[in-house]
């Protein structure tokens, strides 16, 4: 479902890169926070919506802890 968003937006999650590392710090977690829940609202897929939950709780983690960052790691 990542992979469908526009890299070229002002979102975040269109930035993880399935190949390589991301990493995002706690106030990138916060703008992809937002991005998860939108994106579960127009979910339909049942795994799809399930791992975007566990990906908005991972983010909203990262979010309330000022100094940390969330590492995505690709291939």
């Amino acid at each position: 479902m990542l992979s469908t968003l526009d890299r070229h937006g002002s979102g975040k999650l269109g930035w993880v890169d399935p190949y390589g590392d991301t990493l995002f710090n706690e106030q990138e977690a916060q703008v992809a926070r937002q991005e998860v829940v939108t994106l579960i609202r127009g979910c339909n897929d049942d795994q799809q919506k399930a791992a975007l939950l566990d990906l908005a709780g991972i983010l909203e983690a990262c979010a309330a802890t000022p100094g940390s960052y969330l590492w995505f790691m690709g291939d």
